[in-house]
């Protein structure tokens, strides 16, 4: 593994430090300023700090008590590739759903393109059908 690999690696895992904690105006600061995030759903690439802010932003709204857990991560050149498990409490709203008190839990990949000592893009691929089923006002039985 390369130095500048592992430096992205640790870069990553200091990223997702300050999310958990809530210290998102730092967090931004390590984002190019037009950093590109590729999101499901969304046909185009969306640009700028401000958009994964407010993407943030809501999530940690929703579920305050946020934990990141990296399960693997690995990185080649300017990349780096994250397999992660977030876990939280569902008290705000998310997208249409109320508050419902409900622990939940769920997997996402990512991959993030780094410039320099910053994040300059990222592909995000998070179970939201697992989340969703799991705010939902009667939720999915596994």
């Amino acid at each position: 593994m390369t130095a500048t690999v592992e430096k992205n690696m640790a870069l990553m895992r200091t990223a997702y430090r300050l999310v958990e904690s809530g210290e998102f105006d730092e967090a931004a600061q390590m984002l190019t300023e037009d950093f590109i995030a590729n999101v499901p759903g969304c046909p185009d690439p969306l640009h700028g700090r401000e958009i994964w802010y407010q993407g943030t932003k809501i999530m940690k709204d929703a579920f305050p008590d946020l934990k990141i857990n990296v399960q693997d991560m690995f990185g080649v050149g300017d990349k780096v590739t994250v397999l992660v498990h977030f876990e939280g409490t569902h008290q705000g709203t998310f997208l249409q759903f109320e508050a419902t008190g409900r622990q939940v839990g769920y997997r996402s990949v990512e991959v993030y393109r780094f410039e320099g000592d910053q994040i300059a893009e990222e592909w995000v691929a998070p179970d939201m059908l697992s989340l969703l089923q799991q705010i939902s006002p009667t939720p999915a039985r596994h």
